[in-house]
Parts: structure tokens; sequence; C-alpha cells
């Protein structure tokens, strides 16, 4: 079985000639968008195990499997969802009062599912990025520093934290559309 190298990461996905190969490089990360997805780990198995044996029976037939696979993951998550949201307690908790806003500030199922898959993507996305890049990309956005903080830390000047942030935001975008995210 093929296992792809670490440099290989930021190249285009391979052409996987089997099943087996795709397996192997997309098992583990899609385990963990499953599980972002439906918070238990078990339940996420189930998913992609059921999405590869899907596959399995029309891998000649599809043209993209990682995309195909990433959105049949999303699909059973959504359609687990709403088996599950079916099902209604009897009776009210106690402490729940009997009038309430109705409104809702949760999103619903199926944008939240929407919502974990389009991050799953973005940090799909960062891995195609160079290390220097992902760090840029921590530091604004995970941290919350300004260029010229982060150009104390890293040691780059200014302007140039700022064309590195730029251009690696447009490396992101360009991965994110050829995945099929439009912005």
């Amino acid at each position: 079985m093929a296992v792809m190298q670490p440099d290989e990461a930021s190249a285009e996905p391979p052409g996987w000639e089997t099943i087996e190969e795709l397996f192997a490089a997309l098992e583990s990360p899609l385990l963990s968008y499953a599980f972002r997805l439906v918070g238990e780990r078990s339940v996420a198995e189930d998913l992609v195990q059921e999405a590869f044996m899907k596959l399995h029976a029309q891998f000649d037939k599809v043209r993209e499997p990682r995309r195909w696979l990433y959105r049949t993951v999303h699909n059973q998550a959504l359609n687990l969802r709403r088996k599950t949201d079916k099902i209604v307690p009897l009776a009210r908790p106690k402490h729940t009062p009997a009038a309430t806003d109705a409104t809702d500030p949760q999103p619903l199922p199926d944008e939240q599912i929407a919502r974990w898959e389009g991050i799953g993507l973005v940090r799909l996305s960062l891995e195609t990025l160079d290390e220097r890049s992902r760090q840029l990309i921590r530091l604004k956005f995970n941290e919350g520093l300004s260029y010229r903080e982060i150009s104390t830390r890293t040691g780059l000047k200014v302007g140039y934290v700022g064309y590195l942030l730029h251009h690696a935001l447009k490396n992101i975008a360009d991965e994110l559309a050829k995945l099929g995210v439009v912005p």
C-alpha cells in the first residue's frame, strides 16, 4: 500500500489506483472529520466504514473519490442527525420554564454540519501550506496577534508578514476553490 510522505501532502491528491491506497491515505482524516460531525468515535468509525463500503461498490464509476468520500460521510452524518433529532423526550425537565423564548440561538443541525465540513476543508487546505505560512496563520488567527506582534515574534519585517499572510490566504482560497467551496 502506498503511504503519503509528508512532502507529498502539499501536492495534488494522487490518482489512487486501488481502494486500499485510498483507504490508507484517507482513513485517518476521514475519521477525524466524521468525529467532528457526530462527536462519538464509534459512530464516526461506522460512518467512515460505510462510506468506504459504498465506494467499493462503485469505485470504477467515481471520478473524485476523495471528494466523494467526504461528501458521503457528511451526508451520512446529516441523515444520522435527522434520525436522532426525531427522538423526543416524554417529560419536560423540571428546571425548564414553561414559557421560553421560541427563537433558538443554536444553528440548525444541517447548518452546523456544513460549518464543520467547512472547518475541516479549511484545515485540509492549511496542510498544503509550508510550515512558515501555517505558523503565521496560527499567530494571526489563533492567537489574534497584529502584524507588528507577529513581526516581533518571528523576526520578519511587518510588511513581509503582511505579504506572506496575503499569499497564504490566497493559497487557502485557491485550494478551497479546488475542493468546490465557493466564497
